[in-house]
């Protein structure tokens, strides 16, 4: 199969309060100070909390970085997903699973993990931070602004080779 340049990309996690849509938003700013033209999504492989928007804590660390959440609402991954987007990345490997079970196999060359694309940290994942302290959403935010940039690079790659 002939791999091409991903042009709708969704961050998934469980919630969609907390990782995933810190995700969009921190790639949001990384895709457009690059200049890339990208459809960019988040959702949760749980209907929790649809509708609301991302966590307090999430936003208020987000904001300290330049980075505005507070217009974002919590969505469920839905069947059309999997067609829709062309790269899904979940944040840890329990959401990947999820994903995987519930992917038509036509689509699972797309779902991948976020931290595929992080140069500076050897974690596989994105840990949620919901239940632990202040440090936990910083360092969300590291990994994110780590993963995020290595997946610019990955695409600005794949434009240059012309397979866009």
């Amino acid at each position: 199969m002939k791999k091409s340049t991903p042009r709708a990309i969704l961050f998934v996690c469980m919630g969609n309060i907390c990782r995933s849509p810190s995700a969009e938003g921190v790639f949001r700013s990384h895709a457009l100070a690059a200049g890339l033209d990208l459809h960019i999504d988040s959702a949760g492989t749980h209907a929790y909390h649809i509708g609301e928007p991302p966590d307090p804590r999430s936003q208020e660390f987000a904001v300290r970085r330049g980075i505005d959440l507070s217009q974002q609402r919590a969505r469920k991954l839905s069947d059309d997903d999997f067609e829709k987007f062309d790269l899904l990345l979940a944040m840890d490997k329990e959401n990947l699973a999820r994903m995987k079970a519930a992917c038509p196999p036509a689509y699972q060359h797309k779902l991948k993990l976020m931290m595929d694309y992080a140069s500076q940290s050897d974690s596989e994942i994105v840990p949620d931070p919901y239940y632990g302290g202040p440090h936990g959403f910083d360092l969300v935010l590291d990994y994110i602004e780590d993963a995020s940039s290595g997946l610019v690079l990955s695409i600005q790659q794949e434009l240059n080779k012309g397979e866009g």
